[in-house]
């Protein structure tokens, strides 16, 4: 389990500088984590055995684990931050912070394993509106199959109909394509290609869908 923040390079390459504006946010310093390192057999030894990898921000976390530590890349993955609806659950948001008041709880933000710490309170939070940990929803969630449907070739006019509708700009520099796309359950498709097709095209298309699961959800291939 992992929640969002700053972590070293593998042993074998020398830690960059670390940005100002992260050391504005969580005070640690280059000098904290002079001579430190993460030590990449105790990580994958840790992940192995592994039936799913939580991260309060994965689809940041997932593709900076799969570029220093492979194991990842063959793990499920959940969100506790995407995949609950926290404010449908009676919280002010999904930011950890918020999650956490909402729950009765403060913390050491932004360090490593307070952070962690944290988010496992909030998981084991039983949510008022299903009577069942937060952790629970969250699998549930997770194990559902998502479409991602790409707007492709859409007119710039239409860009603040496409983002007020929740879709999201790739820019095309992963290898994906540099298009407007949204994740939805398979029970919204026939609703997402009809709102293309009439708010969008103004015709009939097919656009490109890619089934995710939670082993491609959030990774840096999907």
């Amino acid at each position: 389990m992992s929640a969002s923040g700053t972590r070293l390079p593998p042993s074998t390459s020398r830690p960059p500088p670390i940005p100002p504006e992260i050391t504005a946010i969580t005070g640690i310093t280059d000098e904290m984590v002079a001579g430190q390192r993460i030590d990449d057999a105790a990580v994958s030894a840790f992940v192995d055995d592994a039936v799913i990898t939580i991260a309060h921000n994965s689809g940041f976390d997932r593709k900076f684990a799969e570029r220093y530590w492979p194991v990842f890349e063959q793990k499920a993955w959940g969100c506790s931050a995407t995949e609950i609806d926290w404010r449908e659950h009676g919280f002010a948001g999904a930011q950890l912070g918020y999650l956490l008041n909402g729950t009765g709880f403060f913390h050491q933000a932004h360090r490593a394993v307070d952070d962690c710490h944290a988010l496992l309170e909030v998981l084991d939070f039983v949510l008022p509106t299903t009577g069942a940990p937060a952790l629970a929803l969250l699998l549930k969630t997770a194990r559902r199959p998502t479409l991602r449907v790409w707007a492709e070739q859409t007119a710039f006019e239409f860009k603040d109909s496409l983002k007020r509708r929740g879709y999201r700009w790739n820019d095309g520099c992963d290898g994906r394509p540099k298009s407007w796309f949204i994740d939805v359950n398979e029970s919204g498709l026939d609703d997402e290609i009809a709102f293309l097709r009439a708010e969008i095209y103004m015709r009939e298309v097919e656009p490109s869908v890619q089934r995710l699961t939670a082993f491609t959800r959030f990774s840096c291939r999907a």
